[in-house]
């Protein structure tokens, strides 16, 4: 009867113990941002509706948020979605990104969004990419008629950097389909920019 009391009591003294635990802090801070472009109003500069939503720095952070809110699939079409690093804002405008450019990847079913989207946030925050230090952040965007994930980066002209992150990413979200690269550039120049690099 005493070896029963032991072992009753080890769960419970280890469940204490994780209650003390400290969060795990990630290697730095990151944020979500909200962008509903279907409010926009007219005359008003892009940008206008784009609100950060929550800075985080734990795991435990990451995962009420992810759970609780941050998923692609239950936006409303002309809606974006972003996880950028703390301090940069998911903007062309931004120091960080004004010389970058960003990898996309197309997505015609929600599912297979929220699953690349969840994937690409864990090696992001995991800091899976052996150029970390280049990327900004992702952007899902969801359309009524085609959905888009982007990663962004910070220099663009880098190509062998660029290169890399685009390897990395595809083997993270797991698609085979030829994704490109375009210049943020470029895109300021004319709507449909043609990718520079592919993978």
């Amino acid at each position: 009867m005493a070896g029963e009391a032991e072992v009753v009591a080890e769960p419970v003294v280890e469940e204490a113990a994780d209650a003390g635990k400290q969060p795990h802090k990630l290697e730095r801070k990151w944020a979500f941002w909200f962008d509903n472009q279907s409010k926009h109003k007219q005359g008003a500069a892009w940008g206008a509706s784009l609100r950060k939503a929550y800075t985080f720095g734990t795991v435990e952070e990451f995962w009420c948020l992810y759970d609780q809110i941050f998923k692609p699939s239950r936006l409303q079409g002309n809606a974006d979605l972003h996880l950028f690093k703390a301090g940069i804002e998911p903007k062309w405008e931004d120091s960080q990104c004004a010389n970058g450019g960003k990898w996309t990847v197309i997505s015609n079913r929600k599912p297979d969004l929220d699953n690349m989207w969840l994937e690409t946030l864990m090696a992001l925050i995991g800091e899976q990419f052996d150029e970390g230090d280049e990327i900004c952040g992702v952007v899902a965007s969801v359309r009524p008629k085609q959905d888009k994930l982007s990663l962004w980066t910070k220099n663009a002209a880098n190509e062998a950097v660029q290169m890399s992150i685009g390897r990395k990413w595809k083997e993270v979200i797991d698609v085979t389909d030829k994704i490109n690269y375009s210049f943020h550039d470029d895109s300021r120049r004319e709507r449909s920019a043609k990718g520079r690099y592919s993978v």
